[in-house]
């Protein structure tokens, strides 16, 4: 095809839907190529760049990922356009597309999985650079075999209900409180009740919380996402309620003063307050339900939501002496002690039910520890957990940790002899290794 065809061919062009995005960031950093990018709004992808890999689609949780539309190539929808918008612009019917094509002299319709028509394939030097570590790659999209079944997107903007509204119950601080202890990790724990109105979440999802107004643009706030802390039973069991951990954002990843609508919105809650609910979301960071399976959770900050979770459930089971669980570990980072979400409860679980390691990185007069760091100092007892397929791996926090991690459990399985690839890929396809950062 001659380039002047190129320019003017019919192509699939992949969109994300902004009206059910709930702004998770999944895409974006399961793109390998770097197709996928963001502002204060909008997800959006380069056409440009995008190659059709697929690997956004199956992780994204709520199918905003899974959109196309046809159009010329050279008045393809840009980043910009992308920005702007508040839904999806309508299909272009297929006979105006083909008089569009017409007109411009061809009709030649691309695959999907095409290289973009802009790219050039340059030689590879022998000398080039090794790519750099993409962790991301490393994590499953896959449920465990025997997770319950979730039910997921029941309320949203392509839902028959479009919201849910729940009642707060509870909203308590469980960061400690002193001298070393500021409002920049403010941490909440809240209750969202339910009432008569279904709302069946497991351990593992997440829902989505609409801040009332409008943004800057006049336009009404996006949802944010927060993972449940509680079991699927209720955070009072037998009750329809559930819980969330929320971290109050007064500053930016750089550092500089910010005010976060939703986690302030939700920390500022008052019990008999009324909350707009969407999702639930997830349907593959979920725990295993088998007897003697095993759980090793790694999170940090807010990231102990779900492993929350999960830790409440098999509790749960266990004193009703209904399961017969496996080995619960947990590695558990944050700045300092003060920073650390649930840290009194948790140092009250049984040490023959769950093994806990902390890792702190600001303690004054200590050197920094992270989870990596914990994860190589228990190598003896990871080792064989790697190697069992009833051994599940949970990762959730800051995105920066992910790749620290995923390098930390390589380095793990290498030095006990065995092979990183091989064994990633297994665990990959078994669902047993699950990253969900942000």
């Amino acid at each position: 095809m001659s380039n002047e065809a190129a320019d003017i061919v019919i192509i699939k062009q992949h969109v994300i839907d902004p009206e059910i995005c709930i702004r998770c960031n999944t895409c974006e950093s399961m793109c390998p190529i770097g197709a996928i990018t963001h502002d204060s709004r909008n997800y959006v992808v380069d056409v440009d760049v995008c190659n059709w890999c697929n690997d956004c689609i199956a992780p994204c949780p709520t199918g905003a990922i899974d959109n196309y539309r046809k159009v010329i190539k050279a008045s393809a929808y840009s980043q910009d356009d992308q920005f702007g918008w508040d839904e999806l612009p309508p299909e272009i019917p297929p006979s105006e597309l083909q008089a569009q094509a017409d007109a411009a002299g061809g009709s030649e319709v691309a695959e999907e999985n095409a290289a973009p028509a802009s790219a050039e394939v340059e030689p590879v030097a022998s000398d080039a650079a090794e790519p750099s570590f993409n962790s991301a790659a490393y994590g499953s999209t896959t449920p465990p075999w025997s997770a319950a079944h979730p039910y997921a997107n029941l309320y949203g903007p392509k839902a028959d209900q479009k919201t849910i509204t729940a009642t707060v119950t509870g909203n308590v601080r469980v960061t400690e409180v002193g001298k070393e202890a500021g409002h920049d990790y403010d941490t909440h724990h809240i209750v969202l009740d339910f009432g008569d109105k279904p709302f069946p979440v497991l351990e593992g999802q997440s829902i989505g919380i609409i801040p009332p107004g409008t943004d800057d643009s006049g336009r009404q706030h996006h949802a944010r996402q927060y993972s449940v802390a509680s079991a699927r039973n209720g955070e009072r069991a037998g009750y329809n309620n559930l819980s969330l951990t929320i971290k109050r954002v007064l500053e930016d990843h750089q550092g500089n003063p910010v005010r976060g609508v939703g986690s302030n919105y939700m920390c500022d809650l008052k019990v008999g307050d009324k909350v707009e609910v969407i999702g639930p979301f997830g349907t593959s960071f979920l725990m295993p339900n088998h007897p003697k399976s095993h759980i090793v959770m790694i999170c940090t900050g807010t990231g102990s939501a779900p492993m929350r979770a999960m830790t409440e459930w098999r509790r749960r089971l266990r004193k009703s002496g209904k399961f017969e669980g496996g080995k619960l570990m947990l590695f558990f980072g944050a700045r300092t002690q003060e920073e650390l979400p649930y840290f009194g409860p948790l140092q009250s679980l049984p040490h023959d039910f769950i093994d806990i390691n902390f890792a702190y990185s600001r303690t004054a007069g200590q050197p920094k520890r992270y989870v990596q760091d914990a994860i190589r100092e228990r190598a003896a007892d990871l080792v064989p957990l790697l190697k069992n397929p009833n051994a599940y791996f949970y990762v959730c926090g800051l995105k920066a940790m992910e790749e620290g991690v995923v390098l930390a459990l390589k380095e793990v399985a290498e030095q006990a002899g065995g092979n990183w690839e091989d064994l990633a890929a297994s665990l990959k396809q078994q669902g047993r290794l699950h990253l969900e950062t942000y």
